[in-house]
């Protein structure tokens, strides 16, 4: 949104079209299943995943946590048209995570650190996340 709070086209504002936003790994789950807590992510044009949560996915599907459907393994979601993997600078990106002692979850740690790398917003509804990180660090979902 502009400093007048101007709107560009139907139903997206420009604060919608300039925030970039992470998803955290149940939000991505939560798109391929196509649950209603994803609404709110339709008008962010620009929403990325992060090789992080590929490999979640992978753990979850191997502890017997996750089933998905057929075509929705973490190979294939890598290349999902609903969003595109982004790999930050690894350095950079573990830096940030190990100054995240607040969490001992290492894919809370990954994912937030990955968010605040790149300056985008982390789509979650994760209750340690959102109590967290600031507000403008993440999307609650």
């Amino acid at each position: 949104m502009d400093v007048e709070g101007r709107h560009e086209g139907p139903g997206v504002c420009r604060e919608a079209q300039a925030t970039v936003i992470l998803l955290d790994t149940h939000a991505a789950i939560w798109i391929v299943q196509r649950h209603r807590r994803v609404r709110p992510l339709e008008r962010f044009p620009r929403i990325y995943l992060s090789p992080a949560s590929l490999l979640e996915i992978q753990f979850l599907i191997e502890i017997g946590r996750l089933r998905l459907s057929e075509g929705h393994a973490p190979s294939e979601l890598a290349g999902d048209d609903r969003w595109r993997v982004d790999e930050p600078p690894s350095v950079s990106w573990f830096a940030a995570a190990c100054e995240l002692s607040w969490t001992r979850d290492p894919f809370d740690r990954l994912l937030a650190a990955h968010a605040r790398v790149r300056g985008w917003k982390l789509a979650t509804a994760d209750a340690v996340l959102l109590e967290r990180l600031a507000p403008s660090e993440v999307l609650s979902l």
